[in-house]
C-alpha cells in the first residue's frame, strides 16, 4: 500500500493548502470532504502563510542582489587597506617613518599585514589606519602616497556604507525567515487534519486507485515503496 507524507517545504505546504481551499470554492457544502470550520481556518491561514513566504523571498532576493555589489566593495576596500599598510611597512624599513609611529595605527612593530579576511576586520583596520595617518600627519609627518589616505578613505566609506546596508538586509531576511518558520507547525497541523478528514470521507470507496485519486484531488501526496513500484511495473508489463 502507498503511504502518505506531509510536505517538507514551504512551497509544498502552500500547494497542499491551496488544493483543499480550492475545493471549497468548487463544491457544495454537502460534497466537501472537510468541515466548513477546517476550510475557513485553512483559507485564512493560507493567506497569511503565503504572504509570509512571499515576503521572505523578497527579502532574500534583495539581500542576494545587494550582496553581489557589496562583495566588489569588500574586495576593493581590502585591496586599498592592505596596500596602504604594506607601503607604510616599507616606509618604516626605509627609515622614512619611525617604528614608534606605527602605534598610532594600532599596528605591531613587526612588518606584517593584519588578517583582513573578515568584513569585521576591514571595518576595524580601515578605521585605525585612517585615524592613525591623520594623527601622524597633523604631528608633522609626511603623508603616505600611492595610495593616499584620502583614496583609501573613499573606498573604505563606500565599503562601510554597503556593509551596514547588507547587515540591514540580513536582519530583515532573518526576521522574515523566523516569522515563516514559526508558522510551519500550524501549517502541518492543518494539512494533517485536512488529510485525515479526506481519507475518512473516502475510506469505503473501491477500487483503491479510485479512492487514492479522490484523496489526491484534495492535495494528498502518496508514495510507493520501491518493492511496490517493481510489482506495479511487472503487472503493467503483463
Amino acid at each position: 500500500m502507498p503511504y502518505r507524507r506531509l510536505p517538507n517545504t514551504d512551497q509544498a505546504r502552500v500547494r497542499a493548502l491551496k488544493a483543499a481551499v480550492e475545493k471549497g470554492e468548487m463544491y457544495n457544502v454537502s460534497d466537501l470532504a472537510i468541515t466548513l470550520k477546517t476550510l475557513f481556518e485553512a483559507r485564512n491561514f493560507l493567506h497569511r502563510f503565503e504572504a509570509a513566504q512571499i515576503y521572505y523571498t523578497q527579502c532574500y532576493n534583495n539581500q542576494s542582489r545587494a550582496s553581489r555589489k557589496h562583495q566588489m566593495n569588500v574586495k576593493t576596500a581590502r585591496l586599498y587597506i592592505s596596500h596602504f599598510i604594506q607601503v607604510l611597512n616599507l616606509a618604516v624599513l626605509r627609515d622614512e617613518i619611525k617604528v614608534m609611529h606605527k602605534e598610532l595605527y594600532g599596528l605591531p612593530a613587526s612588518n606584517t599585514v593584519p588578517d583582513l579576511l573578515s568584513e569585521a576586520s576591514l571595518v576595524e583596520w580601515g578605521k585605525k589606519i585612517i585615524e592613525g595617518e591623520q594623527l601622524r600627519t597633523t604631528q608633522g609627518g609626511i603623508p603616505i602616497y600611492n595610495p593616499t589616505i584620502a583614496r583609501v578613505k573613499v573606498h573604505y566609506d563606500i565599503f562601510l556604507e554597503s556593509y551596514e546596508r547588507q547587515k540591514n538586509y540580513q536582519a530583515l531576511t532573518n526576521r522574515s525567515l523566523d516569522e515563516l518558520a514559526s508558522m510551519r507547525g500550524r501549517a502541518d497541523e492543518l494539512i494533517l487534519d485536512i488529510w485525515n478528514q479526506v481519507e475518512a470521507k473516502y475510506q469505503d470507496i473501491t477500487p483503491n486507485d479510485t479512492r487514492l485519486e479522490k484523496c489526491r484531488d484534495y492535495g494528498l501526496i502518496y508514495y510507493y515503496r520501491s518493492s511496490e513500484k517493481v510489482k506495479e511495473e511487472k503487472e503493467i508489463s503483463c
